[in-house]
């Protein structure tokens, strides 16, 4: 069977989409990693041409357990909308999420424009001024384990993003690996864990790897964008009335209800 095009692809998942529906059966297998993420990329853009402009990215699967786990050799990637964007404290509708999850990262803004290929740790590192608190909050749309490809052009699971305030960073703060976490649930510590877990090092290997992955599909990471950069501990779920509450050290803390 050929390969659809990214276009027909992102036609079909925005009609869908607005109904309510994800990652529908039909798709399933037929998809490469290459057409999903020019599909997703199709989606980002029809998003901003309805007024729903990006505010950045996402990687995924930052964790070498999990892409063994999910059978994959590197990261992934999905988009940010600035509607996606809420304020630390936000209280959120539960019953409009589908399935939803949280995961525990920092978000981080490019101050320099990067283009890949060829950008080193190095300039990722340098291109990067703040790092926030931050919670991705994911809905589980579909069979994730059964087609990656079709959950990368659904957009890798991305709902919402919750920042608490944005730290400058300096060379007392800079190294991100070092920085640490405890997640509370319901006022119960549920984890706690170090910034090495995301990518074995740190976000800025994020920044990196992002950058170059992007530069495949003739994007670039430009000044003022966000990059949630990975999660430092598992992807846990979310039930109803739940409060989240993650300290960040030294980035602060951000919260996020589930009504």
């Amino acid at each position: 069977m050929a390969q659809p095009t990214a276009e027909a692809v992102a036609d079909a998942l925005w009609s869908e989409w607005h109904r309510g529906r994800h990652m529908p059966a039909e798709w399933m297998g037929r998809l490469s990693m290459d057409t999903a993420y020019r599909a997703q990329l199709a989606l980002m853009d029809r998003f901003a041409a309805a007024g729903e402009p990006q505010a950045g990215w996402k990687v995924g699967l930052t964790a070498a357990a999990m892409r063994a786990q999910w059978n994959i050799h590197e990261p992934c990637f999905g988009f940010l909308l600035h509607s996606g964007h809420k304020p630390s404290g936000h209280r959120f509708r539960f019953p409009g999420i589908i399935a939803p999850g949280f995961e525990n990262e920092l978000c981080l803004r490019i101050a320099t424009r990067l283009a890949g290929p060829g950008v080193t740790l190095e300039q990722a590192t340098a291109a990067v001024s703040h790092a926030a608190p931050a919670l991705e909050i994911v809905e589980k749309r579909g069979p994730f384990s059964e087609d990656i490809a079709l959950a990368m052009a659904d957009n890798a699971q991305q709902y919402a993003f919750v920042t608490g305030p944005e730290v400058p960073l300096t060379p007392a703060n800079r190294d991100l690996a070092g920085a640490t976490v405890a997640v509370d649930v319901n006022a119960t510590v549920i984890d706690q864990a170090a910034g090495a877990e995301v990518m074995g090092g740190g976000g800025f290997l994020s920044v990196q790897w992002l950058a170059n992955k992007l530069a495949e599909f003739g994007r670039a990471l430009e000044p003022g964008m966000l990059v949630m950069s990975g999660s430092f501990t598992r992807q846990y779920p979310i039930a109803q009335g739940d409060r989240i509450e993650s300290r960040f050290t030294p980035f602060g803390t951000v919260t996020a209800t589930f009504d």
